[in-house]
């Protein structure tokens, strides 16, 4: 049974980097919190990182239902934090969210789980507000970067906890 809870996000790195840091890490599940599971990048499209990530032994799972609807993505992106923070907040706060974020948790205390989405920093991120959440049930959050698994490798010990809304240090 664990207690922690790992999130990621992808920008600025590759599939193979997200792979490794995963492996790195023995993640069991990746738990993909994107509303929309695209990506420009190559891979990093939900069927085939289900695809690569199957390759390695790591599961899939998609919980659209916490990924940030449209309008929280559109004011995030416009800068202005306040609407998105408010806009996510009420998302999360629906039916369909909170039984998926039961979901999510059953999966975490049973398997080593770590949640991703595209912002490499969790500051501005949903994944963060999805981390409070899981705070408040007793998991030990950690933010990782996917570029980073040889920093993971050598010194797994000294991940960084989660900072609610932190700079990105939190996780170098």
């Amino acid at each position: 049974m664990s207690t922690e809870l790992f999130t990621i996000g992808y920008e600025g790195s590759t599939v193979e980097d997200l792979v490794s840091t995963l492996i790195a890490l023995n993640v069991e599940v990746l738990a993909d919190v994107r509303e929309l599971p695209l990506s420009r990048k190559k891979g990093l499209s939900k069927n085939k990182l289900a695809e690569r990530l199957a390759e390695v032994g790591i599961e899939y799972r998609h919980y659209k239902a916490l990924g940030d609807p449209k309008p929280g993505r559109e004011a995030a992106k416009k800068g202005d934090f306040q609407q998105f923070e408010k806009i996510y907040l009420n998302h999360l706060g629906t039916q369909e969210a909170q039984e998926e974020l039961k979901k999510l948790l059953k999966v975490a205390n049973a398997r080593k789980t770590c949640m991703m989405c595209f912002e490499r920093s969790a500051t501005h991120c949903h994944r963060s507000y999805i981390a409070d959440e899981a705070s408040r049930n007793g998991f030990e959050v950690y933010n990782l970067v996917a570029d980073r698994a040889e920093q993971y490798l050598q010194n797994g010990n000294t991940i960084p906890r989660y900072n609610p809304r932190k700079s990105i240090s939190t996780a170098k």
